[in-house]
C-alpha cells in the first residue's frame, strides 16, 4: 500500500502504460518549446524491502499459431446426429500407420445401422496420395471392423489396412460406408 492508501501495483502499471503512450506519440509539429514538467519522467513508487519487484513486458507475436481447426466445419457435426444419429468422429493413425482407425459415437441405433452394416464394403479415400483403402480380411478373426447392433451411447469403430503409409497424418480423407459418407476427416 502507498501512503495514499491506493495498492502499489495498478499504480505502477498505470504509470508504465502512460509512459508507454506517451513514448508511442508524434512529437508536435509545433516551434514552441517544450516546458520543463512535461519533460520530466513519472515518479517511481519507493519498493518495500523484501518485496518483489515486476516489470511489465510487451508480448511479442511470435509464430502463427498451428492449431487444428475443428472437427466440422458448420453444420456438418449437426448433419451427422441429425441425418446418420453419430456423432465423435475421428480418424487415427494406429499401429506405426500400418493401420486407420474410424470410430464414431452411436447416438441413435436405428439410423446408425448401415454403418454396423457387414454386407456393405467400407472404404477410406485420400485424394491427396489418390488411394482408397480397405478394411482387411484377417483369417481366424475376420474383417477389423465391429458389426454388432448398434446401441445407443456405445462407441465403434473399423480399422482400413494402409500398407505402405500412404496415408499421412493431417490428411483430409473421405469415409464410405454404403449410403453413409463422412468428409473431410483429418487423420490425427
Amino acid at each position: 500500500m502507498s501512503s495514499t492508501g491506493l495498492p502499489l501495483a495498478p499504480l505502477v502499471v498505470g504509470l508504465l502504460a502512460g509512459s508507454m503512450a506517451l513514448a508511442q506519440t508524434p512529437a508536435p509539429q509545433t516551434s514552441a518549446p517544450q516546458t520543463p514538467a512535461a519533460q520530466t519522467p513519472p515518479a517511481k513508487a519507493p519498493a518495500a524491502s523484501g518485496a518483489k519487484t515486476t516489470t511489465a513486458r510487451a508480448k511479442s507475436a511470435g509464430p502463427p499459431s498451428r492449431s487444428l481447426p475443428g472437427r466440422f466445419a458448420g453444420r456438418a457435426g449437426v448433419y451427422y446426429k441429425v441425418v446418420w444419429g453419430i456423432d465423435s468422429l475421428t480418424v487415427k493413425w494406429a499401429e506405426s500407420g500400418e493401420l486407420i482407425r474410424f470410430s464414431w459415437r452411436v447416438l441413435d441405433p436405428q439410423r446408425a445401422k448401415v454403418l454396423n452394416d457387414k454386407k456393405v464394403e467400407p472404404a477410406l479415400i485420400d485424394p491427396r496420395a489418390g488411394v482408397s483403402l480397405v478394411v482387411p480380411q484377417m483369417e481366424k478373426i475376420g474383417q477389423l471392423r465391429q458389426s454388432q447392433a448398434p446401441e445407443a451411447g456405445k462407441s465403434y469403430w473399423m480399422a482400413f489396412s494402409n500398407a505402405g503409409r500412404v496415408v499421412k497424418r493431417g490428411d483430409r480423407v473421405d469415409v464410405v460406408i454404403g449410403p453413409f459418407r463422412a468428409e473431410n476427416l483429418v487423420v490425427d
